[in-house]
């Protein structure tokens, strides 16, 4: 098969780096990961070589993901980290059929939390002369990345680049398109731009694939007023809003009287969704805000509205392990927030994945102890998946990572964490978010089977070219350029 990306088969489908969404600093990879990316490289080399095929070949099939999962497995298997795993047959390395029996199976996919930028926006111009804020090769599989000029990099997180690594590299159905924290005048993505892009979908006949978030952020002057056109112009589906965020520097509590004010709004404009970035803090500043510590008392006193928890509140360098109600940030606060406004299971509070289920696939014991808790607490049904792509590539691994995942009979006897079955996959996947957006899940699988966009998807799969890259920074250096220029 002939392809134009990594002709040598050098990158892993199964992507294990440093890179962040930007809104973290990168975590160094430590030694046992590199461990485990190099017997991955390794057993698809000596794969490839039994098959009797080249191993790019090798990669971009089914056996190439399940053998890299495997190679992870016994990585982290081998200095103790059992607590979860990917669980594949032994012969998925070789046999196409039991890789597909584990990665190819056939539930619908709801991503919650997408994202692209706009390379020639408005906000492109305020950036200072020379800026380069993510650093892109020829290696990273986008050719606009090596062109002369200042910004044309930026097309590798384009509308174009996002269309093919959502819809036809990844086996995501539906989309929401979602935005990061910015003063208006310098967002990277506005809501037209979004809105357009979400038509360009509908043209290709791909009907519903693209849902629209309209960004809030209420203590920012004229956001409150904003909200009218959202709603009405835009038909957005939820809003998207930043509590540590503030154009001084300063966040704010959902319970505080701006936050207050833009729940009350949501619900009088009949958008009853609102998706809260927590977690991920962006540094000391305002860190308070970061948490989940007010989720509960608005989650409590709105209870016709959903709260869609972005990154489940999940903070990046402090170990998960079982729930502590002692902890005064992450996970464990959401969950200890819901407990104390008297909510539970089925309760208005979703717990969403993106970035997180990403970070956490290179510590399986910690991405059991998150996932378990979840279940545990606030319930199979409260859970979202979100990928926070494009900044990750194709989401497709994370697919394959969770579509395999389990928890180990030792962890679930020890903490009483649920099954983490293929039913309670399919609710994660799909049948959760649908709820919380009103889509009919027959329907949508009717629509996504014979829209123009499969179609487009079955012919580009004849002759496949997955490219295996992450977007987002990689190192602090990267990390701090981008933040420096207030991305």
């Amino acid at each position: 098969m002939a392809t134009r990306f990594d002709p040598d088969g050098l990158q892993l489908p199964i992507k294990l780096d440093s890179t962040s969404n930007g809104e973290f600093e990168p975590v160094p990879l430590t030694q046992l990961h590199h461990q485990a990316r190099d017997l991955a490289l390794l057993q698809a080399t000596q794969h490839a070589r039994r098959l009797g095929t080249d191993r790019r070949s090798f990669m971009v099939s089914m056996c190439g993901a399940a053998s890299t999962l495997l190679a992870f497995n016994s990585a982290y298997a081998s200095v103790g980290k059992t607590g979860g795993f990917y669980r594949l047959p032994a012969e998925a390395a070789l046999d196409e059929a039991a890789a597909a029996s584990a990665l190819a199976k056939k539930e619908l996919i709801v991503d919650v939390q997408g994202h692209f930028v706009n390379p020639t926006g408005a906000w492109t111009k305020t950036l200072p002369e020379g800026a380069r804020p993510l650093s892109f090769t020829q290696t990273a599989g986008c050719a606009a990345a090596s062109l002369p000029g200042n910004l044309d990099h930026l097309q590798c997180l384009g509308p174009d680049a996002f269309i093919r690594h959502i819809f036809m590299d990844s086996d995501t159905d539906l989309a929401v398109l979602s935005f990061v924290p910015s003063r208006r005048a310098a967002e990277p993505l506005t809501i037209e731009e979004a809105a357009a892009t979400a038509a360009i979908v509908e043209k290709m006949e791909g009907s519903h694939r693209l849902l629209l978030h309209g960004r809030v952020n209420p203590n920012q002057e004229g956001d409150l007023d904003g909200m009218d056109e959202l709603a009405e112009v835009h038909r957005i589906s939820a809003w998207k809003t930043y509590t540590q965020w503030g154009p001084d520097g300063k966040g704010f509590y959902l319970d505080d009287d701006v936050g207050i004010a833009m729940l009350e709004k949501a619900r009088r404009l009949g958008v009853r969704n609102v998706a809260i970035h927590k977690g991920l803090p962006f540094g000391p500043q305002s860190y308070e805000h970061s948490t989940c510590a007010d989720i509960g008392r608005v989650a409590k006193r709105f209870p016709d509205l959903n709260f869609l928890i972005y990154h489940s509140g999940y903070v990046i360098g402090k170990e998960e392990g079982a729930y502590d109600r002692e902890r005064s940030d992450g996970i464990d606060q959401l969950i200890t927030s819901v407990k104390a406004a008297g909510l539970g299971h089925g309760s208005n509070v979703y717990a969403e994945l993106g970035s997180t289920w990403r970070f956490l696939m290179r510590n399986p014991d910690a991405a059991a102890h998150v996932l378990g808790k979840l279940m545990l607490h606030l319930g199979e049904e409260n859970i979202l998946w979100g990928t926070d792509s494009i900044w990750y590539g194709s989401p497709q691994d994370q697919i394959q990572a969770m579509r395999s995942f389990a928890i180990s009979d030792q962890f679930r006897e020890t903490y009483g964490y649920p099954e983490l079955s293929d039913a309670v996959k399919a609710k994660i996947f799909a049948s959760n978010a649908l709820r919380v957006y009103g889509l009919d899940g027959e329907q949508v699988s009717r629509t996504v089977g014979a829209d123009g966009l499969i179609r487009q998807k079955q012919n580009y799969l004849d002759n496949p070219d997955p490219q295996f890259v992450t977007y987002g920074p990689k190192t602090r250096r990267e990390f701090l350029r981008l933040k420096a220029w207030g991305g």
